[in-house]
């Protein structure tokens, strides 16, 4: 393949279409979830991840996972927790079978704005992805958001 190679272009400009829908989405989710309950959307991820958690077998996870789940490193996952965690959105507590492990609970506090913030988060997810839709480059990408959880 060369630079100049057709199917790499087209690839390359599939990806700038995807990368330009992210930024679109994230940047509307952003900014309601500030304006409204100041959260970030980095925030509002971890919360709503770390709420999904349970206490059976394979039911907490590991930081790494986190740091996964919300496409953070560890260290800024760390990070976020403790900020969270300061705000008394979070609490943090030792494994009781392992004690070089630590759970993340999301508290009542952290429960609630993220029941609060929900809503919003799904009003300006709704709103990019209509904006979207009438771009021709995007609307495609926007189809398939959009089918990847429709019932079959």
């Amino acid at each position: 393949m060369t630079a100049t190679d057709p199917a790499l272009t087209a690839l390359a400009q599939g990806w700038c279409a995807l990368s330009l829908l992210h930024g679109r989405i994230e940047a509307r989710i952003e900014r309601a979830l500030q304006s409204g309950h100041g959260l970030s959307v980095r925030e509002y991820s971890l919360l709503d991840v770390l709420s999904r958690q349970h206490d059976g077998e394979g039911g907490h996870l590991q930081m790494k996972q986190v740091a996964d789940a919300v496409v953070l490193s560890q260290s800024a996952t760390t990070r976020l927790v403790t900020r969270l965690e300061d705000r008394g959105l979070l609490s943090r507590y030792l494994c009781p079978t392992d004690r070089r492990g630590i759970y993340t609970d999301v508290s009542q506090a952290g429960l609630a704005l993220l029941a609060e913030a929900r809503p919003t988060n799904d009003a300006a997810l709704r709103e990019a992805l209509d904006e979207a839709a009438k771009n021709p480059e995007l609307a495609p990408l926007v189809r398939a958001v959009e089918s990847l959880n429709a019932p079959a």
